[in-house]
């Protein structure tokens, strides 16, 4: 059986995660465990599927800062090949605050990662490569968008397969669902992720593509040429929801739905969004 080698390509940021202990409060203290690491969409997915087994790649801009040295660095150990141009400026991050309930609210920095151009992939960073995952983030900001088209076409040439996941209902809204639509039609992915509004907020597009729709805590549905199944979650105890979707799609990408909904099920009950 051919190993399955996989591509992401989008934002490698520096991962600030405060779970809180208590509410927040103006003019005072509150305690907080805290964890930092790689983070990103894409990277996240390229961790998960590293921890599962597969091969994994990550492609995209980072700046010059000590931020883009913690990320690179923690996403190398994890077992995934970093690739991609540093450019002088800052790097990307994004900060995580965690209620008691384990659901999360975030502030993100892209730094210089949407900067990232078409002219500056190598193809050999793609050679090989039996999947391609695309963040919708990178879809939908330039230049990264030509270089994630860029980056599609050449797995695409080898025989490979190409998914994206949506990303942000706010970023499709301010994006525009049409435009989005566009995007999807041209690039022709197999697969596509997205939670239950970011689904309703860009409606049916990409009609030849698989709709894997990520429900949280009511487990998944999957959309394939007009019908529709449904799994349920497993049991799984809520520390920190961060990351819980980008474990959902490397476990699908990697062995199907089952596998996704366990290893959203692990990403959950651990802080912090990577393995």
């Amino acid at each position: 059986m051919a190993r399955f080698v996989l591509c992401t390509l989008g934002d490698l940021l520096l991962d600030v995660i405060v779970r809180l202990e208590e509410p927040l409060a103006e003019g005072t203290d509150a305690a907080a465990l805290t964890r930092t690491g790689a983070g990103g969409q894409a990277a996240n997915v390229a961790a998960w599927a590293a921890a599962l087994g597969a091969e994994a790649r990550f492609v995209g801009k980072r700046g010059d800062d000590p931020a883009a040295s913690l990320a690179a660095g923690e996403l190398a150990r994890l077992g995934v090949t970093v690739f991609g141009p540093v450019a002088v400026g800052r790097n990307g991050v994004v900060v995580s605050i965690v209620g008691e309930d384990g659901e999360r609210a975030m502030a993100s920095d892209r730094g210089v990662a949407p900067t990232l151009s078409a002219d500056e992939l190598e193809p050999s960073w793609f050679e090989g490569c039996t999947h391609i995952h695309l963040s919708g983030y990178s879809l939908m900001s330039s230049p990264i968008d030509a270089a994630a088209m860029r980056g599609a076409e050449l797995v695409g040439a080898a025989g490979g397969s190409v998914s994206v996941d949506l990303a942000s209902r706010r970023v499709i809204a301010a994006f525009g669902p049409e435009r989005l639509r566009m995007v999807l039609q041209e690039l022709g992915p197999e697969i596509v992720f997205a939670n239950e509004e970011e689904r309703d907020e860009v409606g049916r597009a990409a009609s030849e593509a698989t709709w894997v729709v990520k429900r949280g805590a009511a487990g998944c549905a999957v959309e394939r040429d007009g019908d529709r199944s449904d799994f349920p979650a497993p049991a799984a105890d809520v520390v920190d929801t961060t990351g819980a979707g980008d474990a959902f799609a490397a476990g699908y990408l990697v062995g199907g739905v089952e596998l996704a909904l366990a290893t959203a099920a692990r990403c959950v009950g651990k802080l912090g969004a990577t393995p």
